[in-house]
């Protein structure tokens, strides 16, 4: 684990502080505090991530290119659903199948962007 002392020395520095300047500048020395502790935290995630190195099997192209067919696909059975609900069910029969078709190509873009 790192060394911690330095996020204590600040969290000290922090307190020190609000001793001596008192409770009305809590709020912005707290901020501060979480500010850097943000950064520490962020700095070591990095340095994790970059010593494990790239994720194997996970391939962000080939994921995207999955959401080729399915727009296709839902394009070319948009215009049959949109003439049927159309004709059977007017307006709301059309706004109907336009938002299933919407939810279908959200769902599946979900499905596919979750698996790389």
């Amino acid at each position: 684990m790192a060394d911690m002392r330095p996020l204590r020395e600040e969290l000290q520095a922090t307190l020190d502080a609000r001793r001596d300047l008192g409770p009305e500048y809590e709020q912005a020395l707290v901020e501060s505090f979480v500010e850097r502790l943000d950064a520490t935290i962020a700095a070591r995630v990095r340095a994790e991530l970059d010593t494990q190195g790239p994720r194997p099997g996970k391939n962000h192209k080939s994921s995207t290119s999955a959401l080729i067919p399915i727009a296709l696909g839902s394009l070319g059975l948009s215009i049959p659903l949109t003439a049927i609900a159309a004709s059977a069910a007017g307006p709301a029969g059309l706004v109907m199948a336009w938002l299933a078709i919407i939810a279908v190509n959200i769902v599946a873009s979900v499905a596919i962007m979750r698996g790389r």
